[in-house]
């Protein structure tokens, strides 16, 4: 019965849409997403980056207080535990089968509990208040609080992976989704709460504010966290699965192979796997504990971001003539080129002369390095996002299903092995260069200083720079893409036609 309802739904779902594909391949050209669901996909998308988690290791090192190095060994527990449950949760979702889709299920049935379970994390000073970074009871309840946080999220983000490359079987339409929301969410205050938050992080830091540091993180926290939850659900509840998925349940063994098999997947995988070798730390490390980060140096830095700011809207504009001249592969492996030299060249400047411990010198040489990078980051947010959705038509077209569940899991187990190594070496870094917790912003010693600094610019460069490699190998051409696309359409129609049909079969003798 409740297979027959199934597909019941995608007959409703499906029949208007068969008739009009009966006229020509219209994934090219069809819009499928309306202009409620395309607003909701805007703030969607708003919401991913409405929070002051760019704060997030000041609050953990100077707030919460966790020992670097027993941090770095709940990073190996949690990693662990993190790759185990994803291979469950991908086979999961990737064999769900319901009325509200493939992916719609968990993506509203979790979002409110795990929300408000999130909101314990900037309550964790306020459990464990003025207590040392190695006060057992407060990393039990961190270590408990990482274990249960990462699964519930684990269904969330896998299945929001998937998600957004089955809202429409449109390419043009996908990219003009993520274009409209890169562009337009820029303009909405995504940037708000990081510009927020660091004035009152700098006024509460440089004692002209007496407000417990913890108060404010607290307060920014569960605010940016509620708004942004609210904008989520909005979005899963308006929006749509509009790729047919196969009745045909596949098997983990299968997404699993997809990586290998699906040769864009494996290249994504790889450049993945070797950029994620490089070591580093947050730029905001490097203006709060070698510039003494003042209400100042915050304010001219907002400013010249926001200067830069509208640059960083006409970028998007560059994306449909460069998507339209050059191949995603030119496209991608030229914008990952042009960061990277701009970043050396910021790097370059703050090394001549022991410049990077000047502050005048250094907001001017941010304001060039804000300018540039703006130039093509429009280009960066929407290339990326489109090759991995790409990269799942190509295992539809190739294997005849859609695993984007077990697939997305299988890339990810990889660097998430990797990460379990690599966050315990980056927190690991930060007391070889001999950072002291705790002690006043911008009293580091010089030789910390200089680390802070390099590993924000040029250190992350060399220690992931085989990362382009892989990128160059990108198999899908301008014509074969068009190939594919094309040939995308006669299956995903005869696959409805098989729908169509066996309802029809089904149905006739309960019509007798």
């Amino acid at each position: 019965m409740a297979e027959q309802e199934l597909k019941t739904q995608d007959v409703l779902n499906v029949e208007a849409e068969l008739e009009q594909r009966k006229r020509g391949n219209i994934y090219r050209s069809y819009n499928y997403v309306g202009t409620k669901e395309t607003l909701a996909y805007l703030f969607n998308d708003f919401s991913n980056t409405f929070s002051n988690i760019g704060y997030g290791t000041r609050y953990i090192w100077d707030v919460v207080k966790i020992d670097f190095g027993v941090s770095a060994i709940v990073n190996v527990f949690t990693g662990a535990w993190d790759m185990i449950n994803d291979i469950i949760i991908g086979g999961i979702v990737d064999n769900t089968r319901t009325r509200l889709g493939k992916f719609r299920p968990y993506l509203i049935g979790f979002q409110i509990p795990l929300s408000l379970f999130g909101l314990l994390y900037w309550f964790l000073p306020y459990f464990f208040p003025n207590t040392s970074p190695t006060f057992v009871p407060k990393l039990i309840f961190y270590f408990a609080f990482n274990i249960i946080s990462e699964t519930a999220s684990t269904f969330t983000g896998i299945a929001r992976g998937g998600y957004m490359a089955t809202i429409t079987p449109n390419p043009n339409e996908r990219v003009r989704l993520i274009t409209l929301a890169e562009l337009l969410t820029g303009y909405m205050g995504e940037d708000i709460p990081a510009y927020v938050m660091g004035f009152l992080y700098d006024m509460v830091a440089t004692g002209k504010w007496d407000i417990p540091m913890r108060s404010i993180f607290m307060g920014m926290g569960v605010s940016t966290a509620l708004i942004s939850s609210a904008f989520t659900l909005w979005f899963f509840l308006q929006s749509k699965e509009r790729v047919p998925q196969s009745l045909e349940k596949p098997n983990i063994k299968e997404g699993f192979k997809a990586v290998f098999t699906n040769y864009p997947v494996l290249l994504m995988c790889l450049s993945d796997f070797l950029g994620n070798f490089g070591v580093g730390t947050e730029e905001a490390n490097y203006w709060i504990d070698v510039h003494g980060s003042t209400h100042m140096i915050n304010t001219l830095r907002a400013l010249v971001s926001g200067i830069s700011g509208p640059i960083g809207s006409i970028s998007y504009a560059f994306v449909a003539p460069l998507r339209k001249r050059f191949s995603s592969r030119f496209i991608w492996v030229g914008a990952d080129f042009y960061g990277d030299m701009v970043t050396l060249g910021f790097f370059a400047f703050g090394m001549y002369k022991k410049n990077y411990l000047k502050v005048w010198p250094m907001l001017v040489a941010y304001g060039i390095k804000e300018f540039l990078s703006k130039l093509l980051f429009g280009v960066n947010k929407v290339i990326n996002a489109d090759l991995w959705n790409q990269a799942m038509d190509f295992c539809e077209w190739k294997n005849g299903y859609r695993m984007e569940a077990t697939t997305g899991v299988a890339k990810g187990l990889v660097m998430k092995l990797q990460n379990v190594g690599m966050n315990s070496i980056r927190m690991l870094v930060m007391k070889k260069i001999g950072y002291v917790q705790g002690l006043k912003i911008g009293t580091q010693d010089e030789r910390t200083k200089f680390w802070l600094f390099a590993l924000c610019t040029v250190v992350p460069f060399v220690t992931s720079i085989l990362g382009i490699v892989p990128k160059l190998l990108w198999p899908l051409s301008k014509a074969r893409e068009t190939q594919m696309y094309y040939e995308l359409a006669q299956m995903r129609d005869k696959r409805i036609n098989t729908y169509v049909e066996d309802f029809d079969t089904q149905e006739a003798p309960a019509a007798e």
